[in-house]
């Protein structure tokens, strides 16, 4: 009877392995979340402070203010994660190596926002 059962363990296995992501899959990414936040920043740079008295007017830059914020957030901690991985075996201890991180996305903030 064991033999006309499927191999549970074997099928788990099969059905769990890993699976590598395309290789362009960084740069897709980070092109996307560069447009959204560009985008978002259109979006707030045409919204007129006149407007402001009008709440129904304050749905699209409410919007690109929270896509914006988020896009540009992600960007920054993917492009964090990128130079922290890059250089993870050269770190010592823990200390070190969440100093580098806050450094890597304070340049990539700057960045962003234009040392403003």
């Amino acid at each position: 009877m064991s033999e006309t059962l499927p191999n549970f363990e074997g099928l788990l296995r099969e059905a769990l392995a890993p699976v590598e992501p395309p290789a362009d899959l960084v740069e897709r990414l980070e092109g996307a979340l560069t447009s959204i936040t560009e985008m978002a920043a259109d979006e707030l740079e045409a919204w007129e402070l006149s407007a402001m008295r009008d709440p129904r007017n304050w749905a699209r830059p409410a919007a690109a203010l929270v896509v914006g914020g988020t896009a540009g957030a992600a960007l920054v901690l993917l492009r964090a994660r990128r130079r922290g991985s890059s250089s993870a075996p050269n770190l010592r201890g823990l200390r070190d190596a969440a100093e580098r991180a806050i450094e890597d996305i304070e340049r990539e903030t700057r960045k962003l926002l234009g040392d403003r």
